[in-house]
């Protein structure tokens, strides 16, 4: 874990735990080594800083290729983010990274719809996410993240102080419970990412 990092870190899980109370439950499911993706429901900017916060293990994730100039070219990097351009269809570089950072053992933050939901309902998985899990072939720990749209969704200007976030992870898919195959009749990487998706959905609070 770099200084950055910890420093990050150190400044998230304080400050989460003190406006909103912030508890995390069935972190035993996270593996505490290893290559694997953490899949997780998208509502808020609050999203990453909670599941990084209660992962314990440092988390990889994307972040906006706009965001890194400037001072952000040197800081993101050793926060572990990588570069992603969610203006197109995909973006096979940011893929690339992200296979890269897998097989030296990271674990990478997802986000299965790709985007915040405006509300609480669950957007549609997007293709991506199956294609990046399936050539990854790791373990996906799926988690569901409740409060934070109420805390600070996508069209609030101030957060709701002290609205409880819980963030629980739930039993990690094996690369077979996913993935159909090549072979496949429809959609492979489609079908991967609706079924990661689903699993989100099947955990409870």
């Amino acid at each position: 874990m770099t200084a950055p990092y910890q420093i990050g870190w150190l400044l998230s899980a304080n400050t989460l735990e003190a406006l909103f109370g912030l508890e995390c439950r069935g972190c035993h499911h996270l593996p505490p080594s290893g290559p694997l993706l953490v899949a997780a429901n998208h509502r808020s900017f609050l999203d990453p800083p909670a599941v990084g916060t209660c992962a314990r293990r440092p988390l990889h994730y994307f972040a906006r290729e706009s965001l890194f100039r400037g001072i952000g070219k040197t800081i993101l990097p050793r926060v572990n983010a990588l570069p992603v351009n969610n203006k197109g269809p995909g973006d096979l570089a940011a893929i690339r990274k992200a296979l890269q950072a897998l097989r030296g053992g990271a674990a990478l933050l997802v986000f299965p719809e790709g985007t915040r939901s405006p509300t609480e309902d669950f957007l549609p998985a997007r293709r991506g996410i199956g294609l990046l899990a399936c050539r990854a072939e790791v373990p996906v720990v799926p988690v569901r993240l409740f409060g934070t749209h109420k805390a600070l969704g996508k069209h609030q200007s101030r957060p709701r102080l002290r609205t409880p976030i819980t963030v629980v992870f739930g039993p990690p898919l094996a690369p077979s419970e996913y993935d159909p195959g090549p072979s496949a009749a429809s959609d492979r990487y489609q079908l991967a990412a609706d079924r990661i998706l689903g699993a989100i959905q099947e955990i409870s609070r």
